[in-house]
């Protein structure tokens, strides 16, 4: 199947027919998506705000994991929300720049993340030990690349 016919296909599947025919139900997918970005961008920010040594009298051993969970919760429905979303005008949104880049932004966003996680120093971090330079690199990282997607995404109605 070639990448054309792959779109065609995404065009063609019944939630993405029902939503172009259905305003009131792409809605409710776009309004869930904002919900599931704040989710994601909200809890990031404070995060890696807290890595980079602001709010140091806020325990990192109680606020990292639990930002760090809810992060995910919203990257999982930002992407499935997002998809549905995609589906509705899949060849559209390929040849759009901003949308390309939004995809971009996310994929170095969520390794960043897998990358803070797989480490030692993020346990050695919410287990009380203190913040290592490169759990703060990577927190600097995170802290322009989610907001940078973001700029992104919203940027592609304007494309």
């Amino acid at each position: 199947m070639s990448a054309a016919e792959l779109l065609e296909w995404l065009a063609a599947w019944p939630l993405a027919s029902a939503m172009r025919r259905s305003a009131i139900l792409y809605l409710v997918v776009n309004a869930a998506h904002i919900l599931a970005i704040a989710l994601l961008i909200g809890a990031i920010v404070p995060l890696d705000l807290r890595l980079l040594g602001f709010f140091g009298n806020t325990s990192l051993e109680v606020l990292g994991p639990f930002l760090s969970r809810a992060a995910a919760v919203g990257l999982a429905l930002a992407i499935t929300t997002g998809f549905c979303l995609f589906s509705v005008r899949p060849a559209a949104y390929i040849a759009n720049a901003a949308f390309v880049t939004k995809i971009v932004l996310l994929g170095i966003g969520a390794a960043n993340a897998v990358s803070v996680h797989m480490g030692g120093a993020w346990r050695a971090a919410v287990n009380g030990g203190p913040v290592s330079w490169r759990l703060r690199i990577r927190a600097a990282v995170s802290l322009a690349v989610w907001p940078a997607a973001l700029l992104a995404g919203r940027w592609i109605g304007f494309l």
